[in-house]
This record gives structure tokens, C-alpha cells and sequence, in this order.
């Protein structure tokens, strides 16, 4: 069966002929100018909403050097920044401005500088401003208000927002010795990564003030990465000095070990406690449910468009803006005391 052609784009030349009048008369209908009669402007809006027209965000940036339209760019779309993107939303309501999403599916996870490619596609005709999720870097030049979140190497000369990343995993591990826990390991983000960098700081904080020691073949690299977390942690509870615990620096990873853990034929939490991070909506999908570290996803994706907004509107922000947001612990069914026979096994 052949497949009927796009139709052609229409124009406001379309929108002018199917109208009877000049297309100088429907950009004045467009602009809210004056000059035009309230019996034209009907028939001419009547007209565009008939033929479904729409002005080219290029011509009208041409126009007006201005869209209207913010761009949220994302190494990949992911849980976090799917998350992120929900908060963006509730924050461009009523406010005038439209999303446009910029995504390489994950081809530029792992090379640094991928902001700049994304952002030169974009400059100076698509969006008015952008925010950056999880950037490698901020410092960039571009004409127009950026706003990152979760930057890489921290804040920087650009506003940022993130989370308590520190408090949050402290209260994790302090959770986890609260139950008894000792031999306690963790699977750590990525190290390129700020947060990733103080999420082991916390963890490591934790033990030492409770004079728990950190077991170094118990700290593995999980990357934030689901099949990298699910292959540590299989080696991490083959052997027989397994942990009681493990501290997962995302709900990806903490999900993978449950799943390891019980192809092995291990119960969570009777044997092993799991502690995740983020609480994506995930957490409360898998069984058990996960205990986790909350950070306000949503609420960082809402706080840095409200922030771009301002900075589009010519509102002043203190040079070096930045905005963490609090943590906090969700303790759900995946944590446990450690057991009696647990505890007489030395673990």
C-alpha cells in the first residue's frame, strides 16, 4: 500500500491567500499590531487555527531575537533526567515559554565536552536560554542564559543546582550501622562525577565515626551503570566473606544487586540489605521496595528552569548561584537488622 506524502509545511503566505488579505495584514494578526479591523483579525485566526499554521521558531527568533522556548540538554534519557524533565514542566506552566528536548540517546555519556556540541546546535536561533543536566562542564561560551544541574566538577561560574549528596549518603551508612551492620559495601557512581565523589565521601564519613572499618575489596565501582552494578555485585556476594549490606550510589544499581542477589538465592533484607539513592519512581516497583536516599529530582528540574526564566527576563542572580537542595532517607522493606546468626558470624 503506498504511503501518502507529507503534506508541505503551510506558510503564512497559505494562511494570507486562503484569508483574502495581504500577508503584511496577518503578521500584524501574528504581532497583536494594530491596523487591523476585529472582523479581519477573526477570519484571519480563524484561518491559521483551520490550517494548523505555526511560525518557524527560526523566522520568529530572526524576528524578535527571541523564541520563547527553553532547551534542557541530557547526555541520555534515563530515570533522573526523565524525573528532571517532569519538574521543568511544572515550572514553564503559564509562563509563556515552551521545552524543547535535547538528547544524543546516550552516544555522549561518556565523552567530556558533550554541552558544547549540543549547545552550538542550538545557539542562536532555537531556545533563549538552556539548562544542562549532569554537564562535564560549565564554563562555556554561549550568548544566552545557561543553568546546570548536577554539573560534573561542581559548581562553577554558571548558577547550578543540585542535592545534599553528602548528607544523604552519611545518613545511608548511618542507617545501615543503626541496624547492626558492619561489613557494609558499596558500589560508587561514576568518578568523574562530583556527586558520585561525595556519596563515597559520606559513606566514608559514616564508618569512621561509627570506628567501622572500610573493607577495601567491599568499595567496588558500579558507575551508575545497572550492568556494571549487577556484575560487582555478583562478585561481591559469591565469596564468603560476603557483605550483610550494601550501599548502591544509585537506585539503578541498587535494584541490580536485589536481582543478583536473588538469582543467588539470597532473601532482601533477611541476608542482605540493600540501600539505594535518587528514589526514582522505581524504587517503589521493585520487591522488596527500596529504602533510598531522596533527592528532590523533580524539584532540582523545577528550581533551575525557574532560575533560567529569570535570567531570560533580564532578572539579576548572584554571580555563582548555587542551589542545593536537601536529602533525606526513605526507609522502605529492603533493610533489616543484621540477624542473630549474622551477628555470631562475625559479619
Amino acid at each position: 500500500m503506498p504511503i501518502d506524502p507529507i503534506p508541505p509545511r503551510v506558510t503564512i503566505r497559505d494562511v494570507a491567500r486562503q484569508a483574502g488579505v495581504s500577508v503584511a495584514t496577518v503578521s500584524k494578526v501574528l504581532n497583536d499590531r494594530y491596523g487591523v479591523s476585529a472582523d479581519t483579525t477573526a477570519r484571519v485566526k480563524a484561518v491559521i487555527d483551520e490550517l494548523g499554521y505555526e511560525a518557524s521558531l527560526v523566522a520568529q527568533s530572526l524576528r524578535n531575537h527571541q523564541t520563547n522556548v527553553i532547551g534542557i540538554l541530557v547526555a541520555d534519557l534515563e530515570p533522573f533526567s526523565a524525573e528532571l524533565l517532569k519538574g521543568a514542566g511544572d515550572a514553564i506552566r503559564g509562563s509563556g515559554f515552551e521545552l524543547v528536548v535535547y538528547s544524543a540517546g546516550g552516544r555522549a555519556r561518556d565523552q567530556v565536552g558533550w554541552e558544547r556540541r549540543y549547545l552550538s546546535r542550538l545557539s542562536g536561533t532555537l531556545v533563549d536560554g538552556a539548562v544542562l543536566v549532569t554537564p562535564t562542564v560549565v564554563d562555556l561560551r554561549y550568548g544566552a542564559p545557561v543553568v546546570a544541574v548536577d554539573p560534573h566538577t561542581g559548581p562553577g561560574g554558571r548558577p547550578t543546582v543540585d542535592s545534599d549528596n553528602l548528607r544523604g549518603a552519611r545518613a545511608a551508612a548511618e542507617h545501615l550501622l543503626g541496624l547492626g551492620h558492619r561489613r557494609i559495601a558499596m558500589l560508587t557512581g561514576r568518578p568523574d562525577l562530583l556527586s558520585a565523589q561525595l556519596r563515597e565521601e559520606g559513606f566514608r564519613q559514616a564508618m569512621a565515626a561509627a570506628g567501622a572499618a572500610v573493607d577495601p575489596d567491599l568499595i567496588r565501582l558500579g558507575s551508575y551503570d545497572p550492568d556494571t552494578a549487577a556484575e560487582q555485585a555478583a562478585k561481591l556476594l559469591a565469596g564468603s566473606g560476603r557483605p550483610t549490606a550494601v550501599f548502591a550510589a544509585n537506585d539503578l544499581s541498587a535494584i541490580a544487586t536485589i536481582e543478583v542477589a536473588q538469582r543467588m538465592g539470597l532473601r532482601v533484607p533477611e541476608d542482605l540489605s540493600v540501600v539505594g539513592f535518587d528514589d526514582i519512581p522505581e524504587a517503589t516497583r521493585c520487591t522488596p521496595l527500596l529504602t533510598t536516599v531522596e533527592q528532590p529530582i523533580r524539584e532540582m528540574g523545577r528550581r533551575a528552569v525557574e532560575l533560567l526564566i529569570g535570567l531570560i527576563r533580564g532578572e539579576s542572580a548572584p554571580e555563582g548561584t548555587h542551589i542545593m537542595l536537601p536529602t533525606r532517607l526513605v526507609v522502605r522493606a529492603s533493610t533489616a537488622e543484621l540477624s542473630t546468626a549474622g551477628r555470631d558470624a562475625g559479619l
